[in-house]
């Protein structure tokens, strides 16, 4: 069993109020979900209105897998409207 962990920094630059950071990140939240099979949490940042911090934890038993379902949530997050991705960290546990 492998364990695997994507850290999104994040930047919602249009965001005026936590209530806009919600509306952006719960898009974002909901098709990372269901597009990739994943669990998905805001760690971060939370009473910052434009900055926000995801975890992304998915389990399979092949690593290649794993980290290919990674990198697509990550490349999902980097093409998000009203989000900008700052960093996007992969391991592997």
């Amino acid at each position: 069993m492998v364990i695997g962990l994507l850290t999104l920094d994040l930047h919602i630059p249009g965001a005026r109020s936590l209530k806009e950071k919600r509306h952006a990140l719960s898009s974002l939240e909901a098709r990372l979900r269901e597009r990739f099979n994943v669990s998905v949490a805001e760690v971060d940042h939370h009473d910052l209105w434009q900055r926000a911090r995801l975890a992304v934890v998915s389990v399979n038993t092949d690593a290649a897998h794993l980290d290919a379902t990674l990198q697509a949530a990550a490349g999902e997050a980097e093409h998000a409207r009203l989000i900008e991705v700052l960093d996007a960290n992969t391991e592997v546990l």
